[in-house]
Formats: C-alpha cells, sequence, structure tokens
C-alpha cells in the first residue's frame, strides 16, 4: 500500500490519521461537489432566501417532481446540497425531529434548535463504524419571533451556525466571495434585494443567464413567516429585475 501518508487511515471511520485527520469524514464534503451544484443563502431585514439551481439529470424526468427544497415544518425550509438520496434521509430526519419537539413541548421547534439536534445526529455519524457520514449539506432558512430572519448551515463533520449570508457546493469559494463583496457594501437589504442577492450570486459565479426554470428560490419573511418555493413568475420577474439593474 504505497499511498503515501493516508496509507490505510481511510479504511475506517473511526481511525484517526497520524496528522489528526479523520479521511472519511473529508471525503464526505467531496461528495458534496459531486452534485456539481451550488446553493446560495442570503439574508435581510426582514427576510431570509436561499436560491439553488435545478438540474433535470434526464429529459424523462417530470421537472416538477425534481427539487432541492424541502420545507421541514411550516416556518423552516431547507436546501440540500449533494447527494441527492442522503439529502432526503437527512430531511425526513429533520421533519421526525421537530414533529417530535411539537408533539413533546406543544409549540414548534425552532431553526437554531433544529440545526444543532441534526449537527448533534451527523456527529455520531462520524465516530460511529455503523454508519458512514452523509454527504450532504443543509442550509436552514426561517422567521425567528426573536431573531428575526435566520440562516443557519450543518455539515457533515457535524458542525453548525448561523451565517449572514453562505454558500455550498462547487463554486463555494467564489460564491462566499461575492457575497462578502456584496455585504461589505451594504448589508440591510431589503425583500427583493435579498432574493435578488442571491440568484445574482448564483449567475455571476457560474457566468449564466438562468431561464426561470434553471433555479429554486425558496423565502421566508417577517409578513410572510411560512416557507414557501417561488413560482416560475416570480423567479421571472426577479430576473428582469436583475437584468434591468445591470
Amino acid at each position: 500500500m504505497s499511498r503515501g501518508s493516508s496509507a490505510g487511515f481511510d479504511r475506517h471511520i473511526t481511525i484517526f490519521s497520524p496528522e489528526g485527520r479523520l479521511y472519511q469524514v473529508e471525503y464526505a464534503f467531496k461528495a458534496i461537489n459531486q452534485g456539481a451544484t451550488t446553493s446560495v443563502a442570503v439574508k435581510g431585514v426582514d427576510t431570509a432566501a436561499v436560491a439553488t439551481l435545478k438540474k433535470v439529470p434526464d429529459k424523462l424526468l417530470d421537472a416538477s417532481t425534481v427539487t432541492n427544497l424541502y420545507k421541514l415544518t411550516n416556518g423552516i425550509g431547507c436546501v440540500m446540497t449533494g447527494m441527492v438520496a442522503d439529502s432526503r434521509s437527512l430531511v425526513q430526519r429533520a421533519r421526525y425531529e421537530a414533529a417530535n419537539w411539537k408533539y413533546k413541548y406543544a409549540y414548534d421547534m425552532t431553526v437554531d434548535m433544529l440545526c444543532k439536534r441534526m449537527s448533534d445526529i451527523s456527529q455520531v455519524y462520524t465516530q460511529n463504524a455503523e454508519m458512514r457520514p452523509l454527504g450532504t449539506a443543509m442550509i436552514m432558512i426561517a422567521y425567528d419571533d426573536e431573531l428575526g430572519p435566520c440562516v443557519y448551515k450543518t455539515d457533515p463533520a457535524g458542525y453548525y451556525s448561523a451565517y449572514k449570508a453562505c454558500s455550498v457546493g462547487t463554486k463555494q469559494t467564489e460564491a462566499n466571495t461575492f457575497l462578502e463583496k456584496k455585504l461589505k457594501k451594504k448589508s440591510d437589504f431589503n425583500h427583493d434585494e435579498t432574493i435578488q442577492t442571491a440568484i445574482n450570486c448564483l449567475s455571476t459565479i457560474l457566468s449564466a443567464d438562468f431561464k426561470p426554470t434553471e433555479i429554486e428560490v425558496g423565502v421566508v419573511s417577517k409578513d410572510a413567516p411560512n416557507f414557501r418555493i417561488l413560482t416560475e413568475s416570480d423567479i421571472d420577474a426577479h430576473l428582469t429585475a436583475i437584468a434591468e439593474k445591470d
């Protein structure tokens, strides 16, 4: 096994390499880029929005059933980036956890607690030999009564945090640079600016002009705290507004 320093240490998930790394967990991060999609989330004054690419891999598929956006509870929505089957599994677990919380405590689970819970579960997958980490990253958005709009991201290692704006996927570095520049200039986005910043970020880093069918956008806001997915006509209006600005 002449494989350099990583020889044999990626065979088993619970083994540290001599440098103190867990290779299987690092490979899970690489798996997120397998789908070749990028997702972006942006938080404004009273709105949080997520945008992601919608790739229909086969002409014969019904495009309306292909999505990366999922509603976890009425108020919490998420965008999944990475391996689709792993994403669905994590979404199902998140819905179960949120429903269980509501049953136990008789009020809706808040986005920070749900994200923390999902991260705790992911972390257990990195230390138990019977499970592999899931090759997917989850960005959650919600409008919280106390915190206002929220954007949270959790990854396969079990790390999570709240963000002003974040991205995940193949072009993550470029997207983060774009968002940092935007937020340096201005961070108090109104409803439309929040959505348009997310879409504009995707279109800039991929240097592509989108059709409304090629992207998906999910939104929560103060006026409409329930998570909703924008229709094609809504997205078209935002794309036109972006084009007019440029």
